[in-house]
């Protein structure tokens, strides 16, 4: 007696993990069978040639961003009030760090200033770069069969150490994919971002020479 129910109990369990395997789709062989592609950005390498020269530090802050953008996942919108991701590709970071990395590159890019890094370093430094991701998706609105491309940033210039807002400004920049190929709409996000950093660069090191760094004192 003892050894059927055994014998049943183990039938049960197989056909429960025949089961599991069958409503996942044998997920495991489809991962090795579809892989993951990674994707990488690039930072702006020509700057204006009037761009002044920055004796000063700066950090530059982790990108804020809501959290269907705080992803490595890449962004679609097929309509202004929904959010979705391309399956079977990524950012090779997720996005905001992303964002952070390219951006101190772009900085360092210009040859035009002392130094930059990420606020983890602990550089003691004259000025703050805060940015808030607003935007950062494909977007497919009107039907549209091939994407455009949209990046979207808030951007605050702090001074250190007294964490007082020099100027602040807001950048976006659009760019229409040449086709609904993955590597075609990566392409577009790469020039739209590109674009978008090197105006952030040129503002903040523009902003910093104009103003001689110096916060304006409050209305009254």
């Amino acid at each position: 007696m003892t050894r059927l129910m055994t014998s049943r109990r183990t039938a049960l369990i197989g056909l429960g993990i025949g089961t599991a395997l069958t409503m996942t789709g044998c997920s495991p062989l489809a991962a090795v069978r579809e892989p993951t592609r990674l994707f990488q950005l690039h930072s702006p390498r020509d700057f204006s040639p009037n761009l002044p020269r920055v004796d000063r530090q700066i950090i530059i802050e982790t990108p804020e961003a809501a959290a269907g953008l705080s992803t490595s996942r890449i962004a679609l919108s097929p309509h202004p009030l929904r959010l979705e991701y391309f399956a079977n590709a990524n950012w090779t970071d997720n996005t905001p760090g992303l964002i952070q990395t390219l951006l101190v590159e772009s900085f360092e890019n210009t040859g035009k200033i002392i130094s930059v890094g990420r606020e983890a370093i602990g550089l003691r430094a004259d000025f703050l770069v805060k940015t808030e991701l607003r935007e950062f998706q494909a977007e497919y609105h009107d039907e549209a069969k091939i994407p455009t491309i949209r990046v979207r940033l808030n951007v605050k210039l702090v001074r250190m150490p007294r964490r007082a807002i020099l100027e602040s400004a807001n950048f976006e920049y659009t760019m229409a994919a040449t086709s609904n190929q993955i590597l075609d709409i990566v392409a577009a996000f790469d020039n739209a971002l590109e674009s978008t950093l090197r105006a952030v660069v040129e503002w903040s090191m523009t902003t910093i020479d104009r103003t001689n760094g110096e916060v304006p004192p409050r209305r009254s």
